[in-house]
């Protein structure tokens, strides 16, 4: 999918399943900001124009797929449309308005050349999932559930628990405290390992 491509799927299956008061206006935030170009990762996976809004689809999907395995027809009797959708496309919500472009030397051909990469400028030191939470809860009301599943979407990755014992503590009680927060971390690591391209 292209650019284009990607924010139109983004966005029809946002208004198809996301109905919550406030949804709306979270979607206007986001078609103001850099979400749509915005990159999901400065050199790892999907770091190129428009790739974050390509991961949060692949999320979607995979989680999408993850829950009918696990459940199968039940799958409604677990989780809505609407939660399914929210914490799959909005997980990473954290990264708008925070990489920026640069410019550096880079040998090419054996000549010099200015070449962009990407940097990060975060004007809202807040975290990662934690601010996701953070940011959708200024527009509209979370479940329990979903804020748990955003809150740890990147499982042992996340800083408060990389070398904390308390935070591996606290993460494995969200997981099992609050399955979806272990079915989005899954998705998720699908989605960045399985369905992207890594560069380094």
């Amino acid at each position: 999918m292209n650019k284009d491509e990607c924010k139109e799927l983004f966005i029809s299956i946002y208004r198809d399943n996301i109905k919550r008061d406030g949804s709306e206006k979270l979607l206007e935030y986001l078609m103001s900001s850099d979400f749509f170009d915005a990159p999901c990762s400065t050199r790892f996976h999907n770091c190129f124009e428009g790739g974050l809004c390509e991961h949060s689809i692949h999320v979607y999907e995979r989680l999408m797929k993850i829950l009918k395995d696990e459940f199968k027809d039940k799958v409604n009797s677990k989780y809505t449309m609407e939660t399914i959708a929210l914490v799959g496309l909005l997980h990473d919500i954290c990264k708008v308005n925070y990489y920026k472009v640069e410019m550096r030397n880079t040998k090419v051909n054996n000549a010099w050349e200015q070449v962009p990469f990407y940097t990060v400028e975060d004007s809202l030191p807040y975290g990662h999932g934690e601010k996701s939470v953070y940011i959708i809860s200024g527009f509209m009301k979370l479940s329990r559930e979903e804020a748990m599943a955003i809150n740890w979407h990147m499982g042992g990755f996340d800083a408060r628990v990389l070398g904390n014992t308390s935070g591996g503590m606290t993460l494995r009680q969200a997981f099992n405290d609050y399955p979806l927060a272990f079915f989005l971390h899954t998705a998720d690591m699908m989605a960045t390992y399985l369905d992207e391209k890594q560069t380094d």
